[in-house]
């Protein structure tokens, strides 16, 4: 157990952000990038064992309630940030997982947290797939179960993650949230295609047809995957890794430039002061995101709104910064191969989050009426 009698949260909390400060350092300095089609699966080991992955869960389950409180959030966003600097696609595959958890804890009963909490402990990488596929996943009730038919697409990580958390329409033509095995390997399928970037992710389908589940494996209720604030608010955790992929895009310039000699050029250090603004501007909103999506306080619609909005600015952000990348580094910033060069395409796939200009429009909507929470304008 992380949280043992004697020793104050707070105290955990400071070890392990220690703990992962050190994995950090050891993995920044580390040998070049593997190939960008290899799943990371070396820093996901290193994760565990720190004991990262079961800090995810609550303190009934020895974890150090990273998916529950306001100083777990804090230590939360600092992960998230730190992974994306290492590797996008493992940052894409670890929110996943922390998504799966914080749902359980959100609408799971205490024995579905358990049994996940013991899953998860084990070593099991979770997932959330709610893309269908053709057909799309459907739920029959059968006898004293339950019989799933479809495909889910856009699977990431089909061929690590052990326990997907995926959405099912029953005959009524309602949303469900099931918890379902992802172990066998001829139900994997191709999935969208070759993308940009990201491909270290892992992406296909999985073919959940004729999959029997007890009624232990419904969690929640109809409709709750798409219950607000969470599922708008869960996007603070994304934005958190795309800053972690500026970070080293910042990095990679900086040495890049010092490497040619050109660090101290007027107009490469006009570019460099542009993108640490950025990068600070990113970095502030994703604070503001981590700090009101665990707010108790606050209204729904000012948690989503809030949320959409720093979503938005860090897309932003991180699209300028890829920009004036490209233009300090020129032709070289788009030779294969290069670590610049692949981390700028997994970035621009990461980013690519359904629906932005509804989320930006919806969110300005809100504050056309509204103060920012807890200020007078």
């Amino acid at each position: 157990m992380l949280v043992s009698v004697g020793k104050t949260v707070k105290s955990h909390l400071s070890a392990f952000q220690i703990d992962l400060q050190n994995l950090f350092d050891k993995w920044k300095c580390a040998s070049p990038m593997p190939a960008e089609n290899l799943f990371p699966i070396d820093i996901l080991n290193s994760l565990g064992e720190i004991g990262a992955l079961d800090a995810l869960l609550s303190h009934e389950e020895g974890g150090l309630n990273l998916c529950r409180s306001p100083e777990g959030g804090l230590a939360l966003s600092i992960l998230l940030r730190r992974i994306g600097y290492l590797n996008l696609s493992l940052g894409r595959c670890l929110e996943g997982h922390i998504n799966v958890v914080r749902l359980v804890e959100l609408y799971g009963t205490p024995e579905q947290q358990h049994v996940l909490a013991q899953q998860l402990r084990g070593g099991m990488l979770a997932g959330i797939w709610v893309t269908d596929g053709l057909p799309p996943v459907t739920i029959k009730q059968e006898n004293k179960g339950y019989r799933l038919a479809g495909i889910k697409g856009f699977a990431s990580g089909v061929t690590q993650v052990g326990l997907a958390l995926i959405t099912a329409t029953t005959e009524q033509g309602h949303s469900v949230m099931v918890l379902a095995p992802t172990t066998e390997a001829n139900r994997r399928r191709v999935g969208p295609g070759k993308l940009m970037g990201m491909q270290a992710s892992g992406t296909g389908a999985y073919d959940f047809t004729d999959i029997v589940i007890s009624p232990d494996c419904i969690l929640g209720s109809a409709g709750d995957y798409l219950r607000q604030p969470e599922f708008s608010a869960g996007a603070w955790r994304g934005s958190a890794i795309a800053l972690g992929g500026m970070d080293r895009l910042i990095d990679l310039l900086r040495w890049e430039l010092l490497d040619r000699q050109r660090a101290h050029n007027p107009h490469q250090l006009y570019r460099l002061g542009k993108a640490l603004i950025l990068q600070k501007t990113a970095s502030m909103w994703v604070q503001e995101a981590a700090k009101v999506a665990y707010a108790l306080s606050m209204t729904s619609e000012d948690v989503v709104a809030t949320v959409n909005l720093a979503r938005l600015a860090v897309e932003h952000a991180a699209l300028e910064l890829i920009t004036l990348v490209q233009r300090s580094l020129g032709v070289s910033a788009f030779v294969k191969g290069k670590a610049v060069e692949q981390v700028m395409r997994d970035l621009m796939t990461y980013l690519r989050q359904p629906a932005p200009d509804e989320a930006l429009t919806e969110a300005a909507a809100w504050f056309v009426n509204h103060d920012w929470p807890g200020e007078n304008a």
